[in-house]
C-alpha cells in the first residue's frame, strides 16, 4: 500500500482510534493489499465525541451503548435506568474508550 495514502487516512481518522492503536493501524494498513483500500476508504467510524455528548444526555436510557453497538449493554442500561445512575456516571468516563475500540474492533474486521 503506497504509505502516502495511508497517511492521509491516519490524518484524516486518528481521532476515532486510541493514541496507542495508530501506529499499529498504519502498520496493517502499509500491508493491506491494495484491493481492500476502497473498502477501508468507505468505513463508517463513530465519533466518541459525539458518544460523549449522548451519554451526558441520554445515558441513562442506554442510547449511548445503543449508539456504538452494545446492544446488550444499551438494554441492560435501559431497564435499570442507568443502573440507577450509578452506570450512566460511570459511562460518561469509559464511553469515548468504548467508541475508540469498537472503531478499531470494525477496522480489523475489514483488514
Amino acid at each position: 500500500m503506497d504509505s502516502q495514502k495511508v497517511d492521509m487516512f491516519i490524518i484524516a481518522n486518528s481521532k476515532y482510534f486510541e493514541s496507542h492503536q495508530v501506529i499499529q493501524v498504519r502498520d496493517k494498513l502499509l500491508q493491506m493489499d491494495d484491493s481492500k483500500w476502497g473498502i477501508v476508504q468507505t468505513l463508517q467510524f463513530k465519533d466518541p465525541t459525539i458518544s460523549l455528548i449522548v451519554s451526558l444526555v441520554a445515558g441513562s436510557l442506554g442510547i449511548d451503548r445503543f449508539l456504538i453497538g452494545d446492544t446488550g449493554l444499551g438494554i441492560g442500561k435501559l431497564l435499570t435506568c442507568g443502573g440507577l445512575g450509578l452506570w450512566a456516571i460511570i459511562d460518561w468516563f469509559l464511553i469515548m474508550e468504548a467508541t475508540r475500540e469498537k472503531n478499531m474492533d470494525n477496522l480489523q474486521r475489514i483488514l
